[in-house]
């Protein structure tokens, strides 16, 4: 196990600068706390991050641990000192007990806090803390026991008071008692793996004829994420909207709720956006919801920062889900609109301090809205993409707009880790405010090198129903019905990319004139006149000087455009008759690749005379590929289920590969006989990479 020390606040100040952390309310009294000397975080990425700004902040040294494959990583930069703890896969590094207890020894730290994931909800984490001396930064191991058993969880909330679902109090027996049980509740009902969370072994039944396979299919997920094969059932909500309220607990039995969050935006049970507060909730339900959430937490002991998630119907009728004995990845927006460091209040709170706050003291102010910025790929099923960043550029800090990462420009994206990058956080005065900002900072994202869902989030956030708080958990499903492949380019969108690229086509041509010693004032300017492709559709645009922007005629409508663009800037800031816009640029041979509201085109620019010729080339057809089987995605080719000359059907299972610590089982789309295997168990696989051929 090797570590090292790294000069106190070294790398802090530049990568806190996204977000004045001064305005947090529980700090506001400008005192240095030194509750701990010395903190340990569990943990890797942008949660790793975030705990010791906070922590700097509070005057409190931080220990960062890491893996092999994260010996560069961003958390490891930034903190105090740093211990490597093993090897690159998690249950050699990040889960391993004995290594993260060795690190917070050696290094003399006298607590510990986990994130989230990893060991974070680990009962045996915490006790084997207490046994070595040291804090655990979160609540007490039985509190965790009894929150992270849904069916225990369940019980234990219908006896402090709490709304639960309809539903069978036990895990259950068989598919015949599974059926009789649904009969009962009426369908559709909720299978639910009763040890786990995060989406795990949950399936969502619709009638009866899918209950046996989606039962045994919930208990094969359960056991295999959490050892657990227990699965339990409860009535379904129709539209139903995932909504949590995030609450504080000290060790001496005072407790309070801060609000609750929205987050109803999720793709198979993950979420995606989330926001505070809910634009559904008024502050009747709040104070019932709040209350039951305290009541609860009360009743189980609970010290700590925790959340209790319930799903709410159209009316609103609340119901408690779970609860999750841990920071939440989304706990930014609750801080945005209240104020308050939830990672302060955690070591304050750890460190046996009263709760400063009483419920009367927490006040909503505004609304705050969260993206989540993943390594992964839309166009494939948002399967995860690994790589270098070979460009990466957050938006732009802000008194509105905060950024929450752990990588920077030319980290790898492993296949080890779940594969996030960032969350931008955005507030406004209002709902709409906030909208707006955050689609403002996420067109100004700039991620390369690897594929990533920064138009799919500007979408979601532009669409209409989100606009109106029409959404439910169902959201992603109905909205995107096809999965996503770019957002459609609406009038408006494409007069402004149109503009933009005539503007950043003009700035080239003048910095062309330069070149070779020819002044800008020579008599021959550059071209003026463009035909710009784009969706196979030419559009005449034309761009001349006008005081500090340019003269913009597109298909005969006059435009004004402005901006700081040179050649080479990888965003166009600008307006375009008078509204402001960012677009993301790349050259792309004779055209550019732009980027907008979830809209991503290649434009080709060209003169009048190449245009005319170019009507008249003939198209490529792209290779057929139908009769082979690729890799969706960079990763370990686990098995292969067929051998050459096997016939197979729609359906039947052809290959198992792991990436991100998933195994995807690859099935063949069609009846066939298989021609030849180009892949071998255990090969690393690239993505679109042949693994076998068809006749």
């Amino acid at each position: 196990m090797a570590s090292r020390a790294v000069e106190p606040g070294a790398q802090g100040a530049r990568y806190g600068r996204s977000f004045d952390w001064g305005r947090f309310r529980a700090s506001s009294e400008g005192i240095r706390t030194r509750v701990f000397s010395k903190i340990l975080i569990a943990n890797r990425g942008e949660i790793a991050c975030r705990v010791i700004r906070t922590a700097r902040r509070m005057g409190i040294r931080s220990v960062a641990v890491y893996s092999e494959a994260d010996s560069g990583a961003l958390h490891v930069r930034m903190a105090d000192e740093s211990v490597a703890i093993g090897p690159a896969r998690a249950t050699d590094s990040y889960l391993n007990i004995d290594a993260i207890l060795a690190a917070a020894q050696k290094t003399g730290a006298e607590a510990v806090h986990p994130g989230y994931g990893f060991l974070s909800e680990n009962p045996l984490f915490v006790e084997a803390l207490g046994a070595a001396g040291l804090a655990f930064i979160g609540p007490p191991a039985k509190a965790i026991a009894a929150m992270g058993d849904k069916l225990e969880a369940k019980r234990l909330a219908e006896a402090a008071g709490v709304s639960i679902v309809p539903g069978h109090g036990q895990a259950l027996g068989s598919s015949d008692e599974a059926a009789r049980i649904a009969h009962r509740l009426g369908y559709p009902v909720m299978l639910k793996a009763a040890a786990g969370g995060g989406g795990k072994g949950m399936r969502l039944v619709r009638a009866e004829a899918e209950l046996k396979d989606s039962l045994r299919a919930a208990a094969s997920e359960a056991r295999s994420s959490f050892g657990d094969d227990r699965v339990m059932i409860e009535k379904a909500i129709r539209h139903p909207r995932h909504i949590e309220v995030q609450v504080l607990a000290d060790q001496h039995g005072n407790a309070i709720h801060l609000g609750e969050r929205e987050c109803s935006i999720q793709r198979r049970h993950q979420k995606v956006i989330e926001e505070a507060p809910s634009p559904l909730i008024d502050k009747k339900t709040r104070a019932a919801m709040g209350a039951q959430a305290v009541a609860l937490i009360k009743a189980v002991g609970y010290a700590s920062a925790g959340t209790v998630e319930f799903i709410v119907d159209e009316v609103p009728n609340f119901y408690f889900m779970e609860m999750n004995t841990r920071l939440q990845v989304e706990h930014p927006v609750t801080e945005l609109v209240t104020g308050i460091d939830l990672v302060e209040e955690m070591i304050r709170i750890a460190a046996g301090e009263r709760l400063r706050l009483a419920q009367k003291d927490v006040r909503l102010s505004g609304v705050a809205i969260e993206a989540r910025v993943y390594a992964e790929d839309p166009s494939r099923e948002f399967l995860p993409s690994t790589g270098r960043l070979v460009r990466y550029r957050e938006p732009e800090p802000s008194e509105r707009v905060r950024v929450d990462s752990g990588v920077r420009e030319g980290d790898q994206v492993s296949v080890y880790y779940d594969p996030m990058l960032a969350k931008v956080i955005a507030r406004g005065k209002d709902r709409a405010e906030a909208i707006a900002t955050l689609g403002a900072a996420l067109d100004s994202f700039i991620v390369r090198g690897v594929a990533h869902n920064i138009r799919f989030l500007s979408a979601v956030v532009r669409h209409p129903r989100f606009a109106a708080g029409r959404i439910s958990t169902d959201f992603i499903a109905e909205a995107f019905p096809d999965g996503f492949l770019g957002a459609e380019l609406a009038p408006e969108s494409l007069v402004r990319l149109l503009a933009s690229a005539a503007f950043i086509h003009r700035r080239v041509a003048e910095r062309d004139l330069t070149i070779g010693g020819r002044m800008p004032s020579i008599p021959t300017g550059p071209a003026s006149d463009w035909v710009v492709r784009v969706d196979g559709v030419d559009h005449a645009v034309s761009a001349a000087p006008a005081g500090e922007g340019y003269a913009v005629v597109i298909d005969g409508a006059a435009h004004r455009v402005e901006g700081a663009w040179r050649p080479g800037d990888l965003l166009f800031r600008g307006k375009v008759d008078g509204d402001p816009l960012a677009v993301e640029v790349e050259r792309v041979g004779p055209g550019w690749r732009l980027a907008h509201g979830g809209a991503e085109r290649r434009l080709l620019v060209l003169s009048p005379r190449a245009a005319e010729l170019a009507r008249l080339m003939p198209e490529k057809a792209p290779p057929d590929l139908s009769r082979f089987l690729l890799s969706p995605m960079p990763g370990l080719l686990v098995s292969m289920a067929v051998t050459p000359g096997q016939e197979v059907r729609a359906g039947e299972e052809l290959a198992i590969v792991e990436a991100m610590k998933m195994e995807n089982v690859l099935r063949a789309e069609r009846d066939g006989r298989v021609r030849a295997i180009h892949a071998a168990p255990g090969d690393s696989l690239a993505v679109d990479q042949a693994i076998l051929e068809f006749e």
